[in-house]
């Protein structure tokens, strides 16, 4: 019988060598190159095994990434009037309010939701419209120097949603559906296209310091595709975000060290469960929050500013400081490379908003006067610098406010889900038209009917992102921003 050695020397190898030694060097240089080949395509958002089938998958990361087809928006300025502006006081006048002055709903408007408030009598605008620029738009004195950049803007005086009640109209208006859970609009931008500065976040809301919008963090939530997309809050002056300066008696180098420990860790734990993205999302929100510590600072040091330019802004003065600043630094991080910013105008509830249910003229006027001098700054500014034509500006509430009064002899109007005005300018829009109309006296969209799909499918077009194409699957179906709906908007875009 032989012996164990003579025995394993007569059985086959477990693993033949058929290679050449030349040709396995070959192929071992080979392998490198694909290795970094691999590690390109992955940056760019494709996988190699999906390479065949031309599929593209969106890796969980900020790195930038191209659309679906040129197009000259590369970020995005959401300047969100939380509450709900009256279109009847603002953008959208009506004549015939004041023909019918104090006179009581028509029969064909008895259909209106008035949420269990008080319906009164057919009110007027609070305050005069008179034309802007060379187009003529008619604007009102809520928003005096707006009106100064008329031929900038697009009005869409048709605008409708689904829901009467802040809630979930806001989440709608964020996310495309008035229940929470799913990703917002920054989300989805941010998921398709990545961000240009990797330092910064690629999405980030700054909030009225009165509060938060109702319903609070589902409105910039990434929902169900990865953390990483979701919104950063930030602040307008001091460490914009909490906790970002580390200790004194820590180094940058030590918090290095941990990172790479904490980084080596995170990957022997994430082996095993690769479908699992929310480790790989905190893992990058730990590093980009040290990438930030020396970036964010000085994205919002207004100090860096001219005294015109702040001036401009009306930083520094009542009642246009706050948000004087918050639209300043929205332009400086659009020039950083940021590719989504969103702005909220009132905060809390009620009258610090923009819900004029008591008094329309007492609450538009203070918050007209908060932010029409900012906005308009924000549009000579980015103009000035060449932004303009690669910034989209996005102007807006949840829903606008019904043509009569909440009340006999009130002064205050209620929501209206039916017909609302909002604007956009900038990059890929016609500016100075109307897009549009509501009937007679405003109470519902008639005329090229816009709803919140029609408007995300829109905003994603001008940044080159088809809303049919830009998906995720999660629970057995391709989700979207816009769902099964959604018309782009072709006769306000310049491509």
């Amino acid at each position: 019988m032989p012996n164990d050695d003579t025995n394993n020397r007569s059985q086959k190898p477990l693993f033949p060598c058929r290679h050449m030694r030349r040709e396995f060097l070959w192929e071992m240089g080979g392998g490198f190159a694909g290795l970094a080949l691999a590690s390109l395509l992955q940056q760019d958002g494709l996988s190699l095994n999906r390479c065949q089938a031309g599929e593209k998958v969106v890796p969980n990361n900020l790195q930038p990434r191209g659309g679906h087809y040129p197009m000259p928006a590369k970020s995005v300025i959401f300047l969100m009037m939380n509450g709900g502006p009256s279109q009847v006081d603002t953008f959208d006048p009506k004549p015939a309010l004041s023909k019918y002055a104090n006179k009581p709903l028509p029969a064909d408007k008895k259909f209106i939701n008035s949420g269990g408030r008080k319906v009164g009598f057919l009110t007027p605008a609070m305050r005069e419209f008179r034309p802007g620029g060379e187009a003529g738009i008619p604007i009102s004195d809520y928003f005096p120097n707006v009106r100064k950049h008329a031929d900038k803007l697009c009005v869409i005086r048709s605008c409708h949603t689904d829901s009467h009640a802040h809630g979930s109209a806001l989440v709608a208006m964020n996310t495309g559906k008035t229940i929470v859970g799913r990703p917002s609009l920054g989300s989805w931008a941010v998921y398709g296209l990545g961000t240009e500065n990797q330092n910064l976040p690629g999405y980030v809301v700054i909030l009225d310091k009165r509060g938060g919008p109702i319903g609070g963090q589902p409105n910039w939530s990434s929902g169900f595709v990865p953390a990483t997309f979701q919104g950063t809050l930030f602040r307008s002056d001091g460490s914009p975000v909490f906790d970002l300066t580390p200790p004194p008696h820590r180094s940058r180098e030590t918090q290095q060290q941990q990172l790479e420990l904490l980084s080596w860790l995170n990957q022997q734990h994430q082996t095993t469960r690769a479908e699992v993205d929310d480790l790989a999302s905190r893992a990058r929100s730990y590093e980009l929050a040290f990438r930030m510590q020396a970036e964010a600072p000085e994205a919002v040091d207004l100090s860096q500013e001219s005294q015109a330019t702040l001036d401009a802004y009306g930083v520094g003065k009542q009642p246009t400081d706050e948000f004087g600043r918050n639209c300043l630094v929205a332009r400086r991080l659009v020039e950083r490379g940021v590719r989504f910013v969103q702005l909220y105008s009132g905060g809390g509830h009620l009258e610090e908003t923009w819900d004029a249910h008591t008094n329309v003229e007492k609450n538009h006027g203070q918050h007209g006067a908060e932010v029409d001098q900012p906005i308009a700054a924000l549009l000579s500014d980015l103009e000035e610098r060449g932004l303009l034509d690669s910034t989209l500006i996005v102007w807006g509430g949840e829903f606008g406010r019904m043509p009569f009064s909440e009340g006999e002899g009130a002064l205050g109007r209620n929501h209206n889900p039916y017909g609302f005005s909002m604007w956009l300018a900038g990059a890929g829009v016609r500016g100075g038209m109307t897009y549009g109309a509501t009937d007679e006296l405003g109470f519902e969209a008639v005329e090229k009917k816009v709803h919140l799909h029609d408007l995300h499918a829109t905003l994603l077009h001008l940044l080159g992102l088809d809303h049919e194409l830009l998906t995720y699957f999660y629970q057995g179906r391709e989700e979207s921003l816009t769902d099964v709906g959604g018309r782009i908007i072709r006769e306000i875009c310049n491509a």
